[in-house]
């Protein structure tokens, strides 16, 4: 016999009574608020009538392990638990409990009823809730000793329940991160921004469906609450129904068009959009948006979703309870628009990402909807008292962490190449200290920096010089891919002469150079070094005036267009037969050696641009 049936057949076998919420604990209304103390980050948070803090404040009016009820708007009946100091707005009612009933307990038995408070909604334009339907719940009210053994065991199930939900947060985090990193184009090769009006061949508002308009059956139907609450970035099958006689000026959206919810609870929200993928001519309700267009619905919805998007929606203007959008301010709303090709290629890795966030037959958001069931399953179990029955009973990169190296795989999968600092694919050190006068006939092969400018090319792997094995073992050594770099020279146009170095053996390199160690095709990076690219951003970093310098150092902040390596391999492939046409005497002329160098030169800058 459990802990639980224990105590209720000791404290109270025949059941117990159940009284009106309004009995056990008060309950207030909170308090308006000055609208111009509110920020977006501050001591306290504000807490109105919708889900999530409507702002913060520096003043606070209810302390901690508090709960909470929505008000107003479309989540009106929402049950919350706030552990931290808050200021309860005037749109949502706070219970304190009496000495009776535990405060943890009233909140579990609340939540387990926030479904019948939400259908208790009246209004026909903004939701509200009655204090009167709060106050007339019932509720059970056992001994203290078995509601403390209920709250314990609801709250294991809470606690198990928010590590999964941490994770997935976690993992929704980093779907966000890499949406905005793929839709942020000034790095990955510019896309064209335009204004949601320019692409838009019909924009217009939908017409008012009320709540007790809604049937079992008729035509498909979306009313603006259920952006906010039921769809995610894009859906296939309205949830709701309603009868065309219901409906004075009908207005249809179809596959492809993008709904907006134009009225909210708060400014971070307003706004919010979803695009319809179906197949069915479905009605908008009133307070929505309708956009038709002739893009990549999917990839409009996910550029509709980045920070720099919502930070354009949440430009809505506040009256009294709501926010509001309007036609005007969704046409104004600028996004990338790269080509159809790319769009739809972005909006199938986005799809991937989202839907292993919210797929509930996928990994963690299964594992959480499983749990939720079981709570909700214990918690209605356990706060179903019955005269006639005892009752009986049976888990964050701060994210799941983004790794720069993945998000340069994932540019390079849907641009074919990612920009990087030359810092994030390789470790740049300085060359040794030997000299010219170190040079012996017979020794260990080595690399003079003034030899850069006379004798190598794009790559090597035959050494001219040697230097003894003492010099040799106090020097610095580029390995066999390594680029080796030398940072000084008489101009700007010379400094930054480099090689690849392909040979078998450690080479010894000498001062006045910088050894780049990578992880990426040598020959590829060294061909760059000598594009128009990386010359226009070595003029910057050259300083100097007799001898012309760029540290070492300063060369991680170099930018490279870096495709996969197999992409680079191929572009490496074309290059060499370029130049091998342009340095092998025996092809011709001195002429012809001439204009292959300059052909070599074009294709060169042309194939490395990007």
């Amino acid at each position: 016999m459990s802990r639980l049936e224990e105590l209720i057949q000791e404290l109270c076998p025949n059941g117990v009574d159940c009284k009106n919420l309004s009995d056990v604990c008060v309950i207030l209304k909170g308090v308006q608020f000055n609208k111009s103390d509110m920020m977006d980050e501050g001591s306290y948070p504000v807490i109105n009538g919708g889900i999530n803090p409507s702002g913060f404040i520096e003043q606070y009016n209810q302390n901690e392990n508090t709960i909470t009820i929505s008000q107003g708007g479309a989540s009106a009946g929402y049950v919350n638990w706030i552990e931290t100091k808050f200021w309860a707005g005037a749109h949502c009612y706070v219970l304190k409990p009496t000495e009776s009933v535990l405060n943890r307990y009233i909140f579990h038995f609340v939540k387990s009823r926030e479904y019948k408070l939400q259908e208790c909604q009246y209004g026909a334009g903004i939701p509200a809730l009655a204090k009167s339907t709060v106050a007339e719940l019932q509720i059970p009210v056992p001994p203290l000793e078995v509601q403390r053994e209920i709250v314990r065991i609801l709250d294991n199930f809470t606690l198990l329940t928010a590590e999964l939900t941490a994770e997935l947060t976690a993992r929704k985090k980093q779907y966000e991160y890499y949406r905005d990193s793929l839709l942020s184009f000034e790095k990955n090769g510019g896309a064209r921004r335009v204004k949601l009006g320019e692409i838009a061949t019909s924009i217009f508002r939908g017409s008012g469906i009320k709540r007790e308009e809604v049937v079992p059956e008729g035509i498909p139907c979306v009313r603006y609450g259920e952006i906010y609450t039921t769809y995610n970035t894009w859906f296939k099958e309205c949830k709701s129904h309603t009868k065309l006689e219901f409906v004075a000026s009908p207005k249809y959206f179809e596959n492809g068009d993008i709904l907006f919810a134009i009225t909210g609870e708060s400014v971070e929200d307003i706004a919010k959009s979803t695009a319809y993928i179906g197949n069915e001519k479905c009605l908008a309700g009133g307070d929505i948006v309708v956009l038709k267009h002739n893009q990549n619905p999917r990839y409009l919805a996910h550029a509709l979703l980045t920070s720099n998007a919502r930070a354009q929606k949440s430009k809505g203007k506040v009256k009294s309870k709501v926010v509001h959008s309007s036609v005007p301010s969704i046409e104004s709303i600028e996004i990338p628009l790269p080509s159809l090709e790319m769009q739809e290629r972005i909006a199938n890795v986005l799809d991937n990402f989202e839907s292993i966030c919210s797929d509930l037959n996928i990994g963690l958001p299964a594992e959480i909807e499983a749990r939720k069931k079981q709570y909700e399953y214990y918690r209605d179990l356990l706060l179903s008292f019955d005269s006639s029955q005892n009752v009986n009973v049976e888990r964050e990169r701060e994210r799941a962490g983004v790794r720069r190296t993945d998000e340069i795989r994932l540019l390079q999968f849907v641009f074919g190449y990612a920009f990087v600092s030359l810092g994030e694919v390789s470790t740049i050190i300085r060359g040794g200290n030997f000299q010219k006068k170190d040079f012996v006939e017979n020794g260990l092969p080595c690399i003079h920096y003034g030899q850069m400018y006379t004798h190598f090319g794009v790559h090597t792997n035959k050494p001219l010089k040697y230097v003894s094995k003492e010099v040799f073992d106090k020097s610095k050594t580029a390995s066999k891919n390594d680029i080796v770099m030398a940072v000084t020279s008489e101009n700007v146009e010379d400094v930054c002469k480099c090689t690849a170095w392909l040979g078998e053996d450690d080479i010894a390199v000498s001062g006045h150079t910088a050894i780049i160690k990578h992880n990426q095709n040598a020959k590829y990076l060294a061909y760059y070094f000598h594009s128009e690219g990386f010359f226009n951003q070595k003029r910057k970093l050259a300083h100097g005036t007799k001898v012309i310098e760029v540290t070492p150092d300063s060369l991680k902040g170099i930018i490279i267009p870096l495709p996969s390596l197999s992409e680079q391999e191929r572009i490496v492939n074309i290059l060499d037969r370029f130049d091998s046409l342009c340095n092998d005497i025996a092809e011709g002329l001195p002429a012809e050696i001439e204009a292959r160098r300059k052909q070599y030169e074009y294709y060169r800058d042309k194939l490395l641009r990007f």
